[in-house]
């Protein structure tokens, strides 16, 4: 369930309470699953009502993309980078999120997914170091910090992942790893980098230098905090789908499909 901190932050205690009060409501209603596959790419009529409404009730407030939603007539709605639901007047919020419970899937996840996915030809990709296994065919970009140890896990989950061409973002998080950036910028001046990398994931050892050499690890940072890269390791997809955390081989298969399928099917719609 998403938090109401910023409804609290952000509005009048009553309105924090109708919104809380609504949420535990929909807990009690059953989900309904879309009944449409169709992608919805033009606004609602009634989306620039709601947008200047969510901004008068909760001024700063981030408004994103706003949809009619398959479910009980409402809209959903980007906010904060999460997904609400509301009414054409945004008397009632629900913020939480929506489960085809026949499927076991969720639904608004699912959406924020399509909605969060990144435009992969324009990323910097020489600012990430590359390493090719098999013959390459498939693509994924990494952001990774040297000292986090779900991104060791993904280490070890990737060897067991092949035909790839992976590129990795060195991505620092200063307050949870304060010896990251240093150890990062090490691995960048290495002569090897991919040795480097790998190196020091299964033993530890960094390279011989230190790591005053020109890099890009400032850059990869800021460009991870502009994709709203909150997590590492955070994975990206030949479809520009997102998906934080080391996932086993299994998922990644499941990810590379998925990620193909898009591709094919966006590359066919230009033509």
């Amino acid at each position: 369930m998403i938090s109401f901190t910023i409804f609290l932050l952000r509005t009048r205690i009553a309105a924090a309470v109708a919104i809380a009060a609504l949420a535990f409501a929909w807990a009690a209603v059953p989900v309904l699953a879309a009944t449409s596959n169709e992608t919805i790419t033009a606004p609602p009529p009634e989306a620039a009502a709601i947008k200047k409404q969510l901004e008068l009730k909760f001024p700063g407030g981030v408004v994103g993309v706003i949809s009619k939603s398959p479910f009980f007539g409402l809209f959903e709605v980007q906010f904060d980078n999460q997904m609400i639901y509301t009414d054409a007047k945004v008397k009632y919020i629900i913020a939480g999120s929506v489960y085809d419970a026949d499927a076991k899937v969720n639904l608004t996840e699912q959406r924020m997914r399509k909605l969060n996915r990144v435009d992969v030809a324009s990323l910097p990709l020489d600012l990430a170091f590359k390493r090719v296994k098999g013959n390459g065919e498939r693509k994924l970009i990494v952001f990774s910090d040297a000292d986090c140890p779900f991104c060791a896990k993904l280490e070890n989950e990737l060897k067991a992942v092949d035909n790839v061409t992976i590129y990795t973002f060195l991505f620092p998080i200063d307050q949870l790893h304060p010896d990251s950036a240093r150890k990062s910028k090490m691995i960048w001046c290495s002569a090897d980098r991919v040795k480097a990398w790998n190196d020091f994931f299964a033993t530890g050892t960094l390279p011989d230098n230190a790591g005053e050499c020109e890099n890009p690890v400032a850059t990869t940072h800021a460009l991870g905090e502009k994709l709203r890269v909150t997590a590492t390791p955070t994975l990206i997809f030949a479809d520009g789908s997102v998906v934080p955390g080391a996932i086993p081989p299994e998922q990644m298969e499941v990810e590379f499909k998925n990620a193909a399928a898009d591709t094919k099917k966006a590359v066919a719609a230009t033509k």
